[in-house]
């Protein structure tokens, strides 16, 4: 999170630097779970692409709030990048579409499944919105793929979703796995984005399906490239219910607002309560700078 005025005119932005959210994107988890109740009974939780970390803080807090024994709540959070530690959340850096991934979950939860698999993960966006859609859809089934793995039955999957006119290709195939399928987009969520996200709840894969990381569920070879998605009939026909989550008299991510929030008389900028780690570049550039200190020519 930056110091561009944009950012500070962002009233999400500030709530999360003063009540210590790694990202904004903190509310958008606490928004969707005020409307489904989904933490409630979670012990063990997954969060994918969880980099920087503001959905596992989420369920960190959380989980162990509604916790009898707060050592029975396990949290798992994998990306691919390296992450600052998060007391109670057991971090894995890995690929999220191999198997060795799905295995070091179960693994953590000894031999257990999640109740709760999450994922904010989303692609840079090039602006390009077919692109991006498909690249998004992509991720989403990547996503699925794992949870098939790792998710018990009757768990809850939530994924990030970027909606465009094929996305009832995308909900035919959650609808496969989950008996009850929603949309939903949380008031932290800018109305100019085209994300929203899937709340599938009670997991229930076809009877004899064997989770696998090798067939993509979303490929066009299996499809006439010129066939309208929209257009399916029967059980393929599926009209996923869209819901706005959050209170709507809340703030608007849109509007601008006083850099002064309620109560405040004057507004004082402040350090993130965690600083980020280096990037990966800044660890090759100091092993360069010794290399070439030890290894002068005489």
């Amino acid at each position: 999170m930056g110091k561009t005025s944009k950012d500070k005119r962002d009233i999400y932005y500030r709530l999360a630097k003063e009540e210590g959210w790694r990202a904004r994107s903190a509310f958008k988890l606490l928004q969707i779970n005020e409307e489904y109740n989904i933490f409630n009974g979670v012990l063990r939780a997954v969060d994918l692409c969880a980099a920087p970390g503001s959905w596992s803080q989420v369920l960190t807090k959380n989980l162990r709030q509604n916790a009898v024994n707060t050592e029975d709540v396990k949290i798992v959070a994998v990306d691919l990048q390296a992450m600052a530690a998060l007391p109670g959340v057991k971090q894995i850096q890995g690929d999220i579409t191999k198997q060795e991934t799905a295995n070091a979950i179960i693994e953590e939860f000894q031999g257990l499944k999640a109740d709760l698999v999450v994922c904010d993960g989303a692609p840079d966006v090039t602006g390009l919105h077919d692109i991006d859609e498909y690249v998004q859809s992509q991720l989403l089934l990547a996503a699925l793929n794992i949870t098939t793995h790792v998710l018990k039955n009757g768990g809850t999957f939530v994924a990030k979703i970027f909606r465009g006119k094929d996305v009832s290709l995308l909900y035919s195939q959650l609808k496969q796995f989950f008996k009850l399928v929603t949309v939903s987009k949380p008031r932290s969520s800018r109305n100019s984005s085209i994300e929203a996200f899937v709340i599938c709840e009670k997991y229930n894969p076809p009877e004899d399906y064997v989770p696998n990381m090798v067939n993509p569920l979303l490929d066009h070879k299996y499809f006439d490239l010129n066939s309208d998605f929209n257009s399916f009939t029967g059980i393929n026909r599926f009209i996923v219910p869209f819901n706005a989550c959050g209170d709507l008299s809340a703030y608007d991510s849109d509007t601008s607002y006083s850099l002064l929030l309620e109560g405040q008389t004057s507004y004082e900028y402040k350090n993130p309560i965690q600083s980020p780690i280096n990037p990966p570049y800044k660890d090759v550039l100091e092993k360069t700078k010794k290399l070439k200190i030890n290894h002068v020519p005489k």
